[in-house]
């Protein structure tokens, strides 16, 4: 049985609560706000999880993430005047600066276990123009495990500890891109995710959204198929 909440409705109360409070509102929450019943919020949770649109803990109604928001602890914290979040991951953390449309700085480390490595969003612009974002998952294979693919999106500041980093960790190496790359992808990316009409890009929308970035490595490849991405 599907919900009868629109899914890009519950989406877009979700990313707004998250947003305004740094943690995700519970089933509670959500009845109040959208006026119905828990046993529909629950069915437009699952329903939006089967889209792709946000990972609960299994067995539960509860929100582990909704991208580009994490709601357990990760490497990368998002600071702002007005709040702070978790991302899920280099991409992420750049996508919520881009959604929330204020300056932020981004505290995180390189490789997940190095140095301490912080990102500042000055007007538009990020202040490191010199680290690297490593993108190891293949795009067709991102949500087999989604909070896996998420992990392993890292700052770098050189390809070396790139390289070494995926032989310390049995990770291939994947596409590697200056940070001013992966700021241009997440504005593009997630600069929807803030709409009450949002819905997942197409496949066709997400190819040209890579091709538009100049992103020819394998890792952004992407079938000839129909559905969402």
């Amino acid at each position: 049985m599907s919900s009868h909440i629109p899914l890009s409705k519950l989406h877009y109360e979700i990313i707004e609560y998250i947003i305004a409070n740094g943690f995700a509102p519970d089933v509670e929450n959500l009845c109040e706000i959208l006026k119905t019943d828990a046993e529909s919020i629950a069915r437009g949770l699952d329903d939006l999880q089967d889209y792709h649109g946000v990972v609960l803990h299994p067995g539960s109604p509860a929100v582990w993430a909704i991208h580009p928001f994490s709601l357990s602890p990760t490497n990368f914290l998002v600071k702002s005047a007005k709040g702070q979040w978790w991302g899920s991951c280099a991409w992420c953390s750049l996508g919520i600066a881009a959604i929330v449309e204020e300056d932020v700085e981004i505290v995180t480390s390189s490789g997940a276990h190095g140095e301490t490595v912080t990102v500042k969003i000055i007007d538009g612009l990020p202040d490191n123009d010199n680290l690297l974002v490593h993108f190891p998952i293949p795009m067709t294979r991102a949500w087999d495990n989604v909070i896996y693919t998420c992990s392993t999106m890292l700052v770098f500041k050189t390809e070396k500890e790139i390289k070494d980093w995926c032989i310390a960790h049995n990770i291939s190496v994947g596409d590697i891109q200056p940070i001013g790359k992966a700021w241009d992808l997440a504005k593009k990316w997630y600069g929807n995710h803030r709409n009450p009409n949002w819905q997942k890009w197409s496949v066709a929308e997400a190819r040209a959204i890579f091709n538009s970035l100049d992103l020819t490595h394998p890792v952004w490849q992407l079938p000839e198929s129909e559905g969402r991405f």
